[in-house]
């Protein structure tokens, strides 16, 4: 596999790292001279010293036969344009971003880059699975599609405690998936009342996140 690594910062590195140990084939483009020299010296002549998010080194860099392209360098505005260039000189490749901020992850899927990765999403998901207080999760986004999966639990005192699934106000394009009751999987049919200990599993826009946090864990 033929892999453009856009960025070599410390997650470009690492990543061109493994990709060569794993034994694919690697290309860097990093635009920091004494960056690229430094790569260089540690991974091989594997480095493209010029602007990723600039047409023409994406083509230098081979782009046309990259099995996939990722967008990894440290600013979101930047990994966009790659993105959207390597759409155009990679037509036939995947296209991976890296996004710093999440909230960005609606732009660049409105975009149409649908493969993004926020380390702070993945971060923020472990924490909240580790805090025991914790009652909502946004398990995971949705590939291909502007939605991600939920997941809440309904606690004393929360909103959604003793309402129906068909009276809860939850946003345009949101919808309950399943209940999971003692262990056991619940219908989420309309009339189906919500106790405490439910976990609702909810398919929403990423928009609407904050929305639906309101509706169910207040």
């Amino acid at each position: 596999m033929y892999v453009l690594v856009a960025g070599g910062g410390e997650v470009g590195f690492h990543l061109a790292k493994a990709l060569i140990e794993a034994a694919h084939e690697v290309v860097v483009i990093e635009s920091d001279r004494r960056r690229a020299q430094w790569i260089e010296e540690q991974l091989g002549s594997v480095v493209l010293n010029a602007p990723a998010d600039e047409g023409r080194y994406q083509i230098e860099a081979g782009c046309q036969r990259a099995d996939a392209v990722l967008a990894v360098t440290g600013d979101d505005a930047k990994n966009l344009v790659i993105c959207q260039l390597a759409r155009h000189n990679c037509p036939g490749g995947r296209v991976i971003a890296r996004v710093n901020d999440p909230k960005n992850e609606i732009v660049f899927k409105a975009l149409g880059i649908d493969e993004t990765v926020s380390s702070t999403r993945v971060l923020m998901n472990v924490l909240e699975q580790e805090l025991p207080t914790s009652g909502f999760l946004p398990l995971m986004p949705l590939t291909g599609s502007h939605l991600e999966i939920i997941e809440a639990e309904i606690s004393p005192g929360t909103p959604a405690v003793g309402r129906s699934v068909r009276s809860l106000k939850l946003p345009e394009g949101s919808l309950v998936g399943g209940i999971v009751r003692s262990g056991k999987v619940v219908p989420a049919v309309g009339e189906a009342v919500l106790e405490v200990g439910d976990r609702v599993i909810v398919f929403a826009p990423t928009v609407a996140e904050a929305d639906v946090r309101k509706v169910l864990a207040g």
